[in-house]
């Protein structure tokens, strides 16, 4: 969504009739997601961060506007982030600096989330950023990767903040040690899976 076609996550449990899901990343044009909400009918719980770029934060408000005042959770080494157009990286984008509420809860490595019966565990997966993190959920055999793996790529390691030796690390003894089967919804581009990334991403041969 948005000018950097960043993928926001709208999960849900369709078996409950209260439909409760989280959003995952608020990008930076939301209005699809918010649509999304509406249509069919998600009583959102939670706001869930897999880093504090810009393009994954700046919608927020646009959606607490909508949801109300929910729990926001993100890694902490980025909780300053959301408020810092300097780390955030907006200060030097061609947008105004953004500056959007503050995450009210923590992520960490190990862990885990329940919504309704599902249950999701945090991996700590820096590199693109110091505070990545990717979802899991076993049952689903799905991860929701943020910007540290994608379809035939891996997540920039040139900004200040990046490093290329954690994100290598976070690639190979997280990700990868995932089974092939597992989905990838990574934070630009298309879906994959561990497995056709393991086989055939350049990044990881």
């Amino acid at each position: 969504m948005g000018a950097w076609q960043t993928n926001c996550w709208l999960v849900w449990i369709e078996t409950d009739a209260l439909r409760p899901g989280w959003v995952i990343d608020a990008g930076d044009a939301p209005e699809p997601l918010l649509d999304a909400i509406r249509t069919h009918g998600i009583a959102v719980q939670a706001i869930l961060f897999t880093h504090a770029h810009l393009d994954h934060i700046m919608g927020l408000e646009k959606i607490l506007a909508v949801v109300g005042d929910l729990p926001r959770y993100a890694h902490p080494l980025e909780h300053a982030w959301f408020g810092d157009p300097q780390m955030n990286l907006s200060a030097f984008a061609e947008v105004d600096p953004v500056s959007v509420s503050a995450p009210t809860h923590t992520l960490s490595e190990g862990d885990e989330l329940s919504l309704g019966p599902s249950r999701w565990r945090v991996l700590h997966t820096p590199g693109h950023s110091p505070g990545s993190v990717s979802f899991v959920c076993d049952d689903a055999k799905v991860v929701i990767a943020g910007d540290t793996l994608f379809a035939g790529s891996v997540g920039r390691s040139d900004f200040p903040t990046s490093d290329p030796a954690a994100l290598d690390d976070s690639l190979r003894r997280k990700l990868m040690a995932l089974p092939d089967e597992y989905v990838v919804h990574p934070g630009h581009g298309p879906s994959t899976t561990i497995g056709r990334e393991r086989l055939s991403n350049p990044f990881l041969q």
